[in-house]
């Protein structure tokens, strides 16, 4: 079987590396040895360390390596949407199978792929594009195929969850927190794509396309970051017993008509200390998986790396090839159900909303009557001390309200006319909680 592999970063270099230390072993299992044909680079001459390939593999013409004949398999480990995206066309539509990482172009435009996939015959695979070394997609598209997916909870961004889990334990703010990940190497010189949630987010519509057999994009996600997380709000989640976690969320519902639909999202939320999402720490990825028949499941390990992502798409390839020897392709895309995907506003959740009010007589009683007048139910209500607000004034109080669940647009709605209550002095936090806390 001759691979060509578009690109030799970090994760590419690794792929060469497994493929040759595990040459044998990969033949044995495939039935056939693996060969690289060709690997295409941006810079032929630069220094890559010792790759055990011999140096007239490298090419800087991907487009022309794809469409070669003797090519069988090709592995994109070069990101990004496009030249990525033209690069794998063609070489599905000429019948070739192809292995990528690439979380963005799945989520920006999967169905071109997949699309292109079915026109050609190959098959398209891309088990690392989530959560790293983790089997996670396999089982999605595979083995709960006889089942009904109801939720999909996931923490898919190391980053973030280290970022968290330092706020968490140390008690420092997000600079800090953000300071120390970017030293040890968790996180990026420009951080931007982890902590606003966009990697977070192409993640979780590769998910809720495989979970729920509907076509949902990046666009189709509602999405935000973890820059406005506070240590007072983590001070706050430990006082609920919760912690806080940047989550991605695909959901089954209903909506107002009757329609099945689907919602996802992404964005900080506490959780309690129960959940088996809570204890995962570090730069870690766990998913949660709540299916009708085979109830809940748990996916845990290494989410980013050079030798985990390798390990992914190592074992995408080894099936690929599998089906090429047998002249049979994997199942095509399962998008039959295209449900509509439902807006924020009509996901069901709660919020924690951190208040700095007046210290007089009728203030609690103004603040819950702005909740009455949305329709939104209050849970628990925990006041501080007069002097505690933000502004240090005599006069303050901190009222922390957490409700029941409702839709999210009249959670909004309430927190904006909260702000406009002549006894609220600010708003000094909003998060949403998931989970029985």
């Amino acid at each position: 079987m001759r691979l060509a592999l578009l690109g030799c970063g970090t994760v590419g270099s690794e792929v060469v590396r497994l493929l040759h230390s595990q040459s044998a072993d990969l033949a044995a299992r495939i039935g056939a040895p693996l060969e690289i044909a060709g690997i295409a680079v941006r810079r032929i001459g630069r220094d890559r360390g010792e790759l055990p390939v011999d140096p007239l593999v490298f090419t800087a013409d991907p487009l022309d390596l794809v469409k070669r004949d003797d090519i069988d398999v090709v592995v994109e480990c070069v990101g990004g949407i496009e030249p990525a995206r033209s690069w794998l066309v063609e070489a599905l539509r000429a019948g070739k199978s192809v292995v990528t990482a690439n979380k963005a172009l799945l989520a920006e435009d999967g169905g071109s792929l997949h699309d292109a996939a079915a026109q050609g015959g190959g098959d398209l695979y891309y088990e690392a594009a989530v959560a790293g070394a983790i089997p996670l997609l396999r089982p999605l598209r595979e083995s709960l195929h006889g089942d009904r997916v109801t939720r999909v909870t996931g923490i898919v961004n190391g980053t973030t969850n280290f970022i968290l889990s330092a706020m968490d334990s140390t008690g420092a703010g997000f600079a800090e927190a953000l300071a120390e990940a970017t030293d040890l190497g968790y996180a990026e010189a420009d951080p931007t794509a982890d902590v606003e949630g966009f990697d977070a987010a192409a993640k979780a519509a590769i998910l809720a396309s495989l979970a729920f057999h509907t076509r949902v994009g990046a666009a189709d996600v509602h999405r935000e970051g973890i820059t406005e997380v506070a240590a007072a709000d983590v001070a706050s989640a430990k006082a609920m017993g919760c912690t806080i976690k940047l989550l991605c969320i695909a959901a089954r519902g209903t909506a107002a008509d009757g329609r099945e639909t689907v919602s996802v999202r992404v964005h900080p939320a506490m959780i309690p200390l129960t959940h088996p999402l809570a204890s995962v720490g570090d730069a870690f990825n766990a998913v949660f998986v709540e299916a009708e028949a085979a109830g809940q499941l748990m996916f845990y390990g290494p989410g980013a790396g050079g030798a985990p992502t390798a390990s992914a798409v190592l074992g995408d390839v080894v099936a690929v090839s599998r089906n090429r020897l047998a002249g049979v392709r994997a199942a095509s895309e399962s998008a039959y159900a295209d449900l509509p995907v439902r807006p924020m506003g009509e996901a069901l959740t709660r919020y924690h909303i951190s208040l700095d009010v007046t210290d007089r007589p009728g203030v609690l009683a103004a603040v819950a009557g702005v909740f009455a007048q949305h329709g939104v139910s209050i849970a628990t209500v925990r006041q501080g001390a007069a002097g505690s607000g933000a502004a240090g004034r005599d006069d303050d109080a901190d009222l922390v309200i957490v409700t029941h669940v409702a839709p999210d647009a009249a959670l909004a709605a309430t927190v904006q006319a909260l702000r406009g209550l002549d006894a609220v002095r600010s708003v000094a936090s909003v998060l949403r909680v998931e989970g029985s806390a």
